[in-house]
């Protein structure tokens, strides 16, 4: 008998733990990476920054993982539509669940519904060319952006709507998105956080990169730091981030016609317009010790920031999926430590931990499910499997895709790319099948 195990989810979570599988069990293992979409690698594909070429090879070796023998792509299987995981885990050994955190959460003030007010996961999804999001109304006629939260999706969609078309064109952002960019008004870039610099969660890259922006200044209030000395407490990391917001503040205002205001010390409360966003209502907070540590507190005194486009880089939620523990209060599937959530049942990834960490944190987190699943007894029952899982669908008219049928996609995509770009990505799922 061989064993059988099904991986919901064909991101970076998905493929280390299908990596981690084969390395413990080799041959004697068959993998089933199942997603609702034809196209795999997840974040990777619709949540990496275009101009972050580099970070996207990573999907080489992720290939090397589906093209393994025994481990498949099973595209265009919906959890909880086409399948649901009580059938999973009647058909195989084990089920991991590595659905990440596709759900932007709410801001929760006042005017948070206004057309104009989106999450990260839906405006990065929309440049990226997911088809949750190719279809949104991104109105940039306004001249102020605000960008809520002080992590490093905040500071990719604050580069995003500061290049240049010519910067952008030789990434692969969908083509929707930088025909709007370029008929962009936006010229005011705020990125508001309610603590300071010294909170922030930017990574130095990050950081570093506004400071070369054909077009676009960084701006920092000297007045927000604390004394420099301080900064000897921080981490590495940390230290050469705040150089480089320290750096920006003292830069001279220059000619360039667009700036990136980092607004420190900024919580937002409201925001406002007619019919529409048109400014988002901001306090000023200090910061003050309380019973999670170092907290902001609002002053009372209140801020004005105009601006068209609200984005909200807040965090993300798992969704909840019909049969599975989920909690509302972490927003996601509560587990113990080593991923376990009933027999089994596991999750990996952003569905396990919450949106943490970078692309490497998952793998580490994949090879500790497949311990578990070790330590648990997990081994070969004769269930059905991959056959099981094809007979059922067939029975549904469920048509899958494998990884050929994304080879297509991708030759295509490649094919029809603007020159310099390493894709034109397809936004169309009707497409991509007839393709596939």
């Amino acid at each position: 008998m061989t064993l059988s195990i099904a991986i919901v989810g064909a991101g970076p979570a998905g493929y280390y733990t299908a990596e981690a599988a084969q390395k413990q069990w080799g041959d004697a293992v068959r993998i089933d990476i199942i997603d609702r979409l034809p196209t795999p690698y997840g974040l990777i594909r619709a949540g990496v920054a275009p101009d972050h070429q580099s970070i996207k090879a990573v999907t080489k070796r992720y290939e090397a993982t589906n093209l393994a023998p025994g481990t498949r792509l099973v595209g265009n299987v919906m959890l909880g539509r086409d399948v649901s995981v009580e059938e999973l885990l009647g058909l195989y050994d084990a089920v991991v669940l590595s659905v990440g955190a596709p759900l932007d959460k709410p801001i929760g003030i006042p005017g948070d519904d206004l057309p104009g007010v989106v999450g990260s996961a839906a405006f990065v999804g929309w440049y990226n060319g997911h088809p949750d999001h190719a279809g949104l109304n991104v109105d940039l006629s306004h001249h102020g952006a605000a960008i809520i939260g002080n992590g490093n999706v905040a500071i990719d969609c604050a580069r995003v709507l500061a290049k240049t078309v010519d910067e952008l064109s030789q990434t692969d952002i969908a083509d929707h998105a930088l025909k709007t960019l370029a008929e962009s008004s936006v010229r005011d870039v705020h990125i508001i956080g309610r603590r300071g610099p010294h909170q922030a969660s930017f990574t130095t890259k990050e950081a570093g990169e506004l400071g070369h922006l054909v077009r676009a200044h960084p701006v920092v209030r000297p007045g927000d730091f604390p004394p420099e000395a301080e900064d000897a407490a921080l981490d590495p990391g940390q230290r050469k981030m705040v150089t480089h917001l320290r750096g920006f503040a003292g830069l001279p205002r220059g000619d360039k016609p667009v700036t990136i205001n980092f607004e420190f010390f900024r919580r937002p409360v409201a925001v406002e317009g007619h019919g529409k966003a048109e400014r988002l209502i901001v306090e000023t907070t200090r910061l003050e010790n309380g019973p999670n540590g170092l907290g902001a507190v609002g002053t009372g005194e209140l801020h004005a920031i105009p601006c068209g486009l609200v984005i909200a880089c807040i965090g993300y939620r798992t969704a909840e999926i019909p049969g599975v523990n989920w909690s509302d209060k972490l927003g996601r599937f509560p587990t113990d430590d080593a991923g376990r959530i009933a027999p089994a049942l596991y999750a990996s990834g952003w569905a396990r931990r919450g949106p943490s960490g970078t692309i490497g944190t998952n793998r580490p987190d994949g090879f500790s499910v497949v311990a578990a699943m070790v330590e648990d007894g997990i081994a070969a029952s004769g269930k059905a499997g991959p056959a099981g899982l094809d007979a059922l669908l067939a029975t549904r008219g469920v048509k899958a895709t494998d990884f050929a049928g994304w080879q297509r996609i991708e030759a295509a995509e490649v094919a029809g790319a603007r020159a310099g770009a390493p894709r034109e990505k397809i936004v169309d799922v009707a497409r991509m099948l007839a393709l596939a």
